[in-house]
């Protein structure tokens, strides 16, 4: 018994040293700081530094800063940049490069500006040191940036400037801060300069475009093989970071490139996305800032007035440099106050770069104890104001984007939206499950629906037990991805007539469809199911030949009839087209005429939806193959048709997709119906008085003559 107690009391020995009990501690600091401060309204992020500080060699000494607390840590750190980088709308970030720079310059200069003379000056160091320290201000890492992710607004256009400005200011930095200690040491020569330039040159061409070469092979090589792709992608981004250190940067510069030459690979809704986020968010990151908390030694301010003085003096500086170059930032791109108060939350923020400046300045001899000290405690100050501005900004954005789009969701009814997939060949649901994931409105309280018809016969039950197991795979893979599906099996004689009155039983918006098979003669006597589908529905159908995954096009090609804006489904059409660019990070190329070119630029403005679009006019409709010569291999093609009856139905428009299929056989192709009614019409009620079944009679008797005919020219060929 004496045995067991002097072990319990060796092992809670502090510091501790065994790690299953250290591991176990920060776990549930992670589970329970954020829990504990909600109720309190104070964001979780606090909750985790201020454990650090408690738990770790300043507060309590129940932790100390091993090898294992670090190595969690810097891939917490990691993982922040690279999540930063994977997340910023590549389309947002091209449209406003010219914001991020002058943001970039102005949350540069400010502290710059401002830091220096008061360092110089009102604190008295010398130039070097001065300088050293005013650029350590310029520098913010993106501790609130999961603030920003969890609420959703990740893709808000202050979110992207001020994401490229980190990286571009930070990057500034880190190259003073190499020239300096160059200078320090005095190897600040032409090898020097050099030498930092092949680095910096042979690092970017790595990463941007070799990375992306080998990523588009591995996932189309192994598509099927899911938790690889995690592997990879986190071994990419720990590259990067030592590719980078080599170069003469810093390892978070390294992962933030690695989320931006993955950016177009790993799309926001999808399974991997999700993974990388839950992972991080969960474990990796909170580790990262309770290591920051466990920097912070309070016992410092009994050290005298100085120590107070030059970390109050630097706090304000800090902050007041950021929320100058906020300001100026909102002043002229007329950004909201929300905006503004979101881009001093995220770039307010001093841990890792500030860090890295201050403790290689610090052990190189430039700079003393008292600044030191003071950086740890301006890290803590800075990171708790930027939790909260962050966290009060983005509820108001969060309220002010709501309201915005209310009027939107009024009219389109994208909260009720639901999206119905109809299987035939089982083989082919992943990818288009996948298509209507990267589509599907996250407001939407409604699932996907999968959907399989059943044949009326003796073995229906059977066959119902059957198709229910195959799905269940594909309800799983939606989960990764945090989307529900819901499975819906029924019975009918005729598949189309089955889904037909499934999509108004769910009230679907959307009716996505395989590419259809090419059809024998008997089906061609009883008519395609696809135009059964078209003719007795008149929901939004996306009738879909994904040849490729979805990651692996670089560019969406629309072609939209004239009229298109008349149909009712127009507007869905355009802004699923969108939202699917955005999770690609790909731009549209819209042909079509003059009047819907400028629908579209109001719709686009309307909706604030954000994607690279060019509109390029097209009228020539009688010789459409002309459009084909402009498409890539690596081109997703949409052709927007309509059932006949619509506005901009045409003639000619009956024939394209099999034109499609033979001109265009390496290429996804995607064809569209837009909704051609409002929500309320029942084609049932008009069946009487419709001219449908005398069409239907008119184009059996010429699919019979054209088939006899076919029949007749194959046995004068075969003689």
């Amino acid at each position: 018994m004496t045995d067991f107690v002097n072990h319990l009391i060796h092992e809670f020995q502090l510091p501790l040293q065994n790690p299953v009990l250290i591991f176990s501690l920060i776990l549930f600091i992670i589970l329970l700081s954020p829990i504990l401060l909600r109720k309190l309204n104070i964001p979780g992020i606090i909750g985790l530094i201020i454990a650090g500080v408690v738990i770790g060699p300043h507060g309590f000494n129940i932790l100390e800063k091993n090898s294992a607390v670090e190595l969690f840590s810097t891939i917490g750190l990691l993982y922040i940049m690279f999540i930063a980088g994977l997340e910023l709308d590549m389309n947002g970030f091209k449209s406003n490069r010219n914001k991020s720079l002058l943001f970039g310059f102005f949350t540069f200069i400010f502290p710059l500006g401002i830091g220096f003379p008061v360092c110089y000056y009102l604190l008295g160091y010398d130039i070097n040191a001065s300088f050293l320290t005013a650029s350590m201000f310029a520098t913010h890492t993106l501790v609130s940036y999961p603030i920003v992710s969890r609420l959703g607004i990740s893709k808000n256009q202050a979110v992207a400037v001020t994401v490229g400005g980190t990286i571009l200011t930070d990057t500034a930095v880190l190259i003073i801060l190499a020239i300096i200690m160059g200078k320090s040491q005095g190897s600040l020569n032409q090898e020097f300069w050099i030498r930092l330039g092949i680095s910096l040159t042979i690092f970017s061409v790595i990463m941007f475009l070799i990375i992306p070469k080998i990523a588009t092979w591995f996932f189309r090589k192994l598509e099927s093989e899911k938790h690889s792709h995690y592997i990879f992608v986190l071994s990419i981004v720990f590259l990067a970071a030592f590719l980078a250190e080599v170069s003469g940067l810093e390892p978070i510069i390294g992962a933030f490139v690695a989320g931006l030459a993955l950016n177009k690979l790993i799309p926001h809704s999808s399974a991997l996305m999700n993974r990388i986020e839950f992972i991080g968010n969960s474990l990796f990151i909170p580790f990262f800032l309770i290591s920051v908390g466990m920097l912070v030694n309070l016992t410092i301010i009994l050290n005298g007035p100085m120590a107070l003085i030059i970390a109050g003096t630097l706090s304000a500086v800090a902050l007041s440099g950021k929320w100058f170059a906020s300001l100026f930032t909102q002043l002229v791109f007329k950004y909201s106050k929300a905006q503004r108060q979101l881009i001093f939350g995220l770039s307010s923020a001093h841990a890792a770069a500030t860090l890295a400046v201050i403790l290689v300045g610090y052990r190189a001899g430039i700079l003393d104890e008292n600044i030191l000290n003071g950086t740890i405690i301006l890290i803590l100050i800075t990171c708790i104001v930027a939790s909260f501005a962050t966290e009060k900004a983005s509820n108001k954005i969060v309220i002010e984007s709501e309201d915005d789009a209310s009027e939107l969701i009024n009219t389109n009814g994208m909260l009720s939206e639901h999206i119905l997939l109809p299987i035939a060949n089982v083989s082919k649901i992943a990818k288009l499950l996948e298509f209507a994931i990267y589509i599907k409105d996250v407001k939407s309280a409604n699932p996907i629906s999968i959907l399989t018809v059943v044949s009326n016969n003796n073995e229906a039950e059977i066959n119902i037990l059957k198709a229910r197991d195959k799905l269940e795979e594909f309800v799983k893979q939606a989960s990764a991805s945090e989307t529900k599906v819901n499975i819906i099996t029924t019975i009918d004689h005729n598949v189309a007539s089955g889904i037909s009155r499934i999509s108004r039983e769910v009230m679907a918006d959307i009716i996505v469809l395989g590419w259809p098979q090419r059809a024998g003669f008997i089906d061609k006597l009883i008519g395609e199911k696809v135009d059964s589908i078209l003719s007795n529905t008149d929901k939004t159908t996306f009738i879909c030949n994904l040849v490729k995954p979805l990651i692996l096009h670089k560019r969406i090609f629309i072609a939209a009839p004239p009229l298109a804006e008349y149909e009712n489904g127009f507007s869905l059409w355009v802004t699923k087209l969108v939202r699917l660019a955005q999770e690609l990070s790909i731009p549209i190329l819209l042909y079509c005429n003059e009047t819907t070119k400028k629908t579209v630029e109001k719709l686009l403005i309307k909706t604030n939806l954000t994607a690279s679009i060019t509109i390029k006019p097209f009228m020539d409709w009688d010789d459409f193959l002309i459009l084909l010569r402009n498409i890539h291999d690596d081109d997703l093609f949409v052709l927007v048709s309509a059932r006949k009856g619509a506005t901009s139905y045409m003639g000619l428009l009956e024939n394209l997709p099999s034109k499609l299929e033979k001109h265009l056989p390496l290429n996804s192709k995607f064809v569209i119906y837009p909704q051609q009614f409002d929500n309320n019409f029942n084609g049932e009620r008009y069946s009487d008085i419709s001219s449908e079944p005398l069409n239907k009679g008119i184009e059996t008797v010429q699919k019979i003559g054209k088939g006899i005919s076919s029949i007749f020219k194959n046995n004068d060929i075969e003689q």
